[in-house]
């Protein structure tokens, strides 16, 4: 299955990884970088609620921050995660020991305007969909 065929990929929130990158990043790689993101650079963790569980879950993100605007590029599409944090209208994003509760999820499409954003979500946005968020 290619990377346009993926349900993830939606309009407007492209995915620009391949399905088997993904399948890697799941298996292998999210249980070994999930324990070091409390100390990894420019690494954290979002805490969501499942839409239809209501089981809470962890998720390693990358985030930039400008002012109380937070900002997330989804190189993976809409994703779950994505799709249950829009769901809920709120989540926990975990910098190390510290948290930022966001609220006012939306997406920017790609290729959207971006005004306002941090600088590299700005330059990620014209090719991925950001996810946006105001820290409450």
């Amino acid at each position: 299955m290619s990377a346009k065929d993926h349900p993830n990929n939606a309009p407007g929130v492209p995915m620009v990884f391949p399905p088997a990158v993904e399948r890697l990043q799941i298996k292998y790689m999210n249980p070994v970088v999930k324990r070091l993101a409390p100390v990894l650079p420019g690494a954290a963790t979002i805490r969501h609620r499942g839409r239809k569980s209501g089981k809470t879950y962890e998720t390693v993100i990358t985030p930039y921050r400008k002012g109380n605007t937070l900002a997330i590029a989804l190189g993976h599409g809409k994703t779950d995660w994505v799709k249950n944090v829009l769901a809920a209208g709120e989540a926990e994003v975990i910098f190390g020991k510290r948290s930022v509760h966001i609220v006012n999820p939306r997406i920017v499409p790609a290729g959207g305007d971006a005004t306002g954003l941090p600088f590299m979500a700005r330059v990620q946005s014209r090719k991925i969909g950001v996810l946006v968020a105001d820290i409450a």
